[in-house]
């Protein structure tokens, strides 16, 4: 489409000239958020030529004494409710670098704005009044920092002159709240008694409490670490849209981590399409074609040509070979959950990650935390102002990043109809990287056609080829029915034979381990076998735990209609107590990592062709079950 220039922000042309750290502000309302912003503007001589003035004489006018959170409140409706209800967002500065100061609102109602807030912050100051102590909003704000991946935490114990700058209030304080926030991973920078609207320990250190030794609250902004790791980070470049310039295909979007160069070479995921980048674009663009830039970085908003014309869309992600994001269908993630109606399994939701967007649906909630007290449960619903830890799948691969190695990548809202109803953060954990397994690295190659007919395999073995996939947990009895099977199959002179999990391993997949990218190859290339027995007339017999279901679907896409998953089904339970091979006692131990059932997911099939439960039928009663099914299905 035709379009006209992209500005670049005026966040990202700061950054690049000074050094930015974003910080928010945020706590339980009234307890002086806004105050401490506006004395911070102050005492540092950050305040426009004649602001303190005018807002001194605007209270005049109104009759009202005069408040240092009137610098932050932008909004009428703000002044006249007392309340922030909005984030604002603001620029501050100290002699050591810049800032931009996040101040969030602090009521229950507004959580939206205050996730918005944290989402996009680097470091936060974290409000708690002296008078009122630590209350139950502080301990949600503290836990949502920790959610989206905040670590640098400055918790600013306000109001001391209300309390007589007394240092055992403080302390007591100071106790409970560091206590909360290491019960959940949490190590605070700093805690800092204040009196926002007095001065103390905003930018001087405060007279009145000279039992205190830290820093002020501009100097722990100060020590807090600048983010250059999003520089240091493997490129992200979200695709914004697609422009047409004269005879110009201009990509554009924002650099959310990493450099990029003209000339390196871009893979766009999830398509795995690949091209070299021919110039940068930038507006205005320069009077002299030769001053194009050669390199840009993390925070500029730009545009890309290339040297071949790809099909690319918004919601595509760019980044360099040698480090993509992660494709996958399906992850875990936590989730702050913020809608009218409650988070449910099998409930579907809009998914906006970047500039991607995408249909998931809740196939787990594995558990759901109170963040005001930490206690755990598993239901099958989140509430409104729960987290919940769940698994999520889409219908198609998706290109994201694990929150723990790129947090701009590694963020999402889910959408319920129209509105904005939770955030979360993701983790691949138990979960394979799936790029490896849909990416064809071979060129030039091409199918051979066979001499022998599908039809006459058929007639001379009279039974049709088949691949029947055996998946359970371990113990649950696949290995066990399948070499019976296989004894009776054969016995009655069908063709067959087991490909077992163990016996693969010794020779075939003998190099892979137990990884989920391992574990989701080794399936791969069974899957791929069994469909060649499949195809040469025989009854392909697997035996493997095969946890993931996109697996079992790709097994399942090559061998065609001839594929059967068959669900041995014990529940973990039982399979404990039947532990053949001890594996159990050794994953429950730690001695095995990424055991299913134990510490990986196991995914049962949801439309399996044939549910045997081995927890209710005896292995003869099973074996009758598996026999009439062959019969019926596979005998000419």
């Amino acid at each position: 489409m035709n379009a006209g220039p992209i500005p670049a922000t005026a966040a990202s042309t700061r950054a690049l000239n000074r050094q930015l750290l974003r910080i928010v502000i945020v706590g339980h309302v009234d307890h002086g958020k806004s105050t401490l912003v506006g004395r911070l503007f102050n005492d540092t001589g950050s305040l426009p030529e004649g602001k303190l003035e005018a807002i001194r004489k605007m209270c005049e006018r109104r009759g009202m004494p005069f408040e240092w959170a009137f610098l932050m409140d932008a909004m009428q409706a703000e002044r006249d409710q007392g309340i922030t209800i909005d984030t604002s967002q603001i620029w501050f500065k100290t002699e050591k670098r810049d800032y931009t100061i996040i101040d969030a609102p602090g009521h229950k109602e507004f959580l939206k704005n205050m996730i918005t807030g944290a989402a996009q912050s680097d470091a936060a100051v974290l409000v708690i009044d002296a008078t009122e102590g630590v209350q139950e909003q502080s301990r949600r704000h503290g836990y949502l920092l920790h959610l989206l991946g905040v670590r640098q935490i400055a918790v600013a114990v306000n109001k001391m002159d209300a309390v007589a700058y007394r240092e055992d209030v403080f302390a007591e304080i100071e106790t409970e709240y560091r206590a909360y926030l290491a019960s959940i991973g949490v190590t605070p920078t700093f805690v800092i008694p204040v009196s926002a609207r007095e001065g103390d320990n905003i930018a001087l250190p405060s007279q009145n409490m000279d039992w205190y030794n830290g820093p002020t609250v501009v100097g722990s902004l100060d020590s807090f670490n600048l983010p250059m790791a999003h520089l240091d980070r493997p490129l992200r470049f979200p695709v914004q849209d697609v422009y047409k310039f004269d005879d110009r295909r201009i990509i554009a979007g924002r650099i959310e981590s990493g450099r990029l160069h003209v000339g390196d070479e871009l893979i766009f995921s999830p398509s795995n399409k690949t091209a070299r980048v021919k110039s940068i674009e930038t507006w205005p663009e320069p009077s002299d074609p030769d001053g194009k830039p050669e390199t840009v970085s993390a925070g500029q908003c730009v545009g890309v040509t290339l040297d071949e014309q790809l099909f690319v869309e918004r919601g595509d992600m760019a980044s360099h070979t040698k480090n993509p994001p992660v494709e996958t269908e399906v992850f875990r993630a936590r989730i702050f959950w913020l809608g009218r109606s409650a988070l449910e399994k099998g409930k579907s939701y809009k998914m906006k990650l970047a500039t991607g967007e995408a249909r998931v649906t809740v196939q787990e909630i594995e558990h759901v935390l109170d963040t005001t007290d930490l206690s755990s449960s598993t239901t099958q619903k989140v509430e409104r102002n729960q987290v919940g830890e769940v698994v999520l799948r889409s219908r198609r691969l998706l290109a994201l990043d694990e929150h723990t190695r790129n947090g701009r990548t590694g963020r999402f809202v889910l959408i319920d109809g129209y509105d904005i109803a939770g955030g979360g953060i993701i983790s691949m954990e138990g979960y394979a990287d799936q790029r490896s397994l849909v990416t064809q690295r071979a060129q030039n190659i091409t199918r051979v056609e066979h001499g022998v007919p599908t039809d006459d395999r058929e007639r001379q073995n009279g039974h049709k080829g088949g691949v029947l996939w055996f998946t359970g947990l371990s113990g649950a009895g696949k290995s066990t029915l399948a070499t019976k099977l296989e004894r009776e199959l054969f016995d009655r002179g069908y063709q067959s034979y087991v490909l077992d999990g163990d016996n693969i391993r010794f020779g075939l997949n003998a190099n892979l381990g137990f990884s989920p990218e391992d574990r989701a190859e080794n399936i791969r290339r069974v899957g791929e076998v069994a469909a060649l027995f499949s195809r040469a007339g025989m009854l392909a017999i697997t035996a493997f735990i095969s946890p993931y279901r996109s697996d079992r679907d790709r097994a399942r896409v090559a061998a065609g209609e001839h594929f059967h998953e068959i669900y041995i089904k014990a529940d973990l339970e039982t399979c404990e107590q039947r532990d053949p091979k001890g594996l159990y006692r050794k994953a429950r131990s730690g001695e095995i990592k990424e055991f299913t059932g134990i510490s990986a997911p196991y995914e049962a099939p949801e439309t399996a062709e044939l549910v045997i439960d081995t927890s209710a039928l005896s292995v003869d009663d099973a074996i009758s079950e598996l026999m009439a099914y062959v019969d019926k299905t596979f005998r000419k």
